[in-house]
């Protein structure tokens, strides 16, 4: 490795390598070393432009050669009605079905000659068609990805076969635990208001949509002010807001009858909801209370907050020597299979909670001590604990950008919800702030002595009664 710094290969140069000189050694750390804060600065600025149709055009030029663009709209199933819950879902399969102007089989060999990747994903919030391709296919790409947005053949016979793919689908998912679990979380927490709905909706709506249906959906939402072009990788800005003049500005802004959709304030209820299969071998748990919506200045110490508590997998090595409490309980007493924290943001609130999954005999345990965890953060967290957290939390943040696509899709997202793209840099800065203090009060804010929700699925006879539960949300001690 020494060796890679002489280039020349120099007789002096293989000396030195096969000595391993502490010379060269250090010459080669003096050139290689950039530290942590040097690298953030150093990041490329996210630029951003806006069309007069409000459309918003945001890139970020990392001088790769290959690049990914996509358009991030702002609508998904809390847009939706319980009439045309998953609309979204099923537009998503209809995408590249084909288009005004090429047919299903002329769009994939389009996109094959390219070699490129066109996907796309539906969110609570958020609807994204995106492409990975070669930065010198970028016209063509923008160019693809618009006709499917604006173009969309939407033809009866396609509608018709794509209802088996999503009710296959759906069955599908019915098999992943963990997503039937977040899913009635959030059905039980934001009942009765559209944040409950499920991405993917009901069976019964996938076999009753109709083109007009999704036709009502696209004018509705698919407006310009709610559109965010996004790129990341070869890409240069002025080209990019170039193809987006060409292919977008022709995008509406404007409601039909000026009926703009406004977001219903959703409500969180303490509330449980459990599904009890005894034949099943593990029990899948979700407790969570309402936490902070996506621009909330708290969000970063629930962040914080989350680091603490951790993760864990019984594939897991280290045993006693986790840095996470619960994850060192959840491994010397067997308590858990696997757990994880999480905070699902959303523009005006939250879900900030625990999801485990372990066997029968063990979940009063570990619903107990994930409580519990809760309340060490209200109450006795320590400067070592948030150290540790911070670093960890940043090491995430840094680790999750490490590709074009996850790049774009974090750009896309984020001018969606704070109107610009936050840099990494901003971000260290915030988690740097955080103290001890501010996290016992932050968590004191949003889980000390709150209702929680609950969501259980397996065989969970021995989860604990919801009042017992709700009466762990604090201590007797003051």
């Amino acid at each position: 490795m020494a060796a890679s710094v002489c280039r020349v290969g120099s007789t002096v140069g293989r000396a030195l390598a096969k000595a391993r000189s502490p010379i060269l050694l250090s010459l080669r750390r003096g050139q290689a070393t950039v530290t942590y804060a040097q690298s953030l600065l150093g990041a490329p600025e996210t630029r951003l432009t806006a069309l007069d149709n409000g459309l918003r055009i945001a890139s970020e030029e990392t001088g790769h050669s290959t690049c990914t663009v996509g358009l991030w709209i702002g609508c998904g199933s809390r847009y939706e009605t319980e009439k045309n819950n998953g609309a979204g879902f099923f537009l998503e399969h209809m995408a590249f079905k084909g288009t005004k102007k090429h047919t299903q089989m002329a769009l994939e060999q389009q996109v094959e000659s390219m070699g490129a990747h066109l996907s796309a994903y539906t969110s609570r919030e958020h609807t994204a068609y995106y492409m990975k391709t070669l930065a010198k296919d970028l016209p063509k790409a923008v160019e693809l990805l618009s006709e499917v947005v604006q173009s969309n053949a939407l033809s009866e016979a396609d509608i018709e076969q794509q209802r088996s793919v999503v009710l296959r689908e759906l069955e599908e998912v019915e098999g992943s635990l963990q997503d039937v679990c977040l899913d009635l979380l959030h059905a039980t927490a934001f009942q009765g208001t559209p944040l409950g709905h499920s991405v993917l909706g009901p069976s019964q709506n996938a076999r009753t949509l109709s083109r007009q249906d999704l036709v009502d959906f696209i004018r509705s939402h698919y407006k310009a002010p709610r559109m965010v072009l996004a790129a990341a990788g070869g890409v240069t800005h002025e080209e990019l807001v170039g193809l987006a003049k060409q292919h977008f500005s022709g995008v509406s802004f404007e409601y039909e009858d000026d009926a703009v959709p406004v977001l219903s304030p959703c409500r969180f209820s303490g509330s449980e909801i459990r599904m009890r299969d005894d034949d099943m071998p593990l029990a899948h748990i979700a407790i969570a209370v309402e936490g902070a919506s996506a621009a909330s200045p708290d969000i970063v110490p629930l962040m914080v907050a989350n680091s603490i508590i951790g993760s864990y997998d019984i594939t897991f090595g280290g045993g006693k020597h986790l840095s996470s409490r619960l994850a060192r309980l959840a491994s010397e007493e067997s308590l858990c299979h696997s757990f994880q924290a999480f905070h699902s943001s959303y523009s005006d609130t939250g879900l900030l909670g625990i999801y485990f999954v372990t066997d029968k005999h063990h979940i009063d345990d570990m619903m107990h001590w994930s409580q519990n965890a809760w309340m060490n953060l209200c109450t006795t967290v320590t400067e070592s604990d948030v150290a540790r957290a911070k670093n960890a939390l940043k090491a995430s943040l840094v680790g999750q950008l490490d590709g074009t696509t996850p790049i774009c899709d974090d750009i896309g997202r984020h001018v969606l919800n704070y109107g610009r793209r936050i840099p990494l840099a901003e971000w260290d800065g915030r988690i740097d702030a955080v103290t001890p203090r501010m996290v016992r009060d932050v968590c004191s804010k949003y889980i000390y002595d709150k209702c929680p929700a609950v969501s259980a699925v397996g065989p969970v006879e021995q989860l604990p009664d919801y009042n017992r539960m709700r009466s762990a949300m604090y201590w007797l001690r003051f």
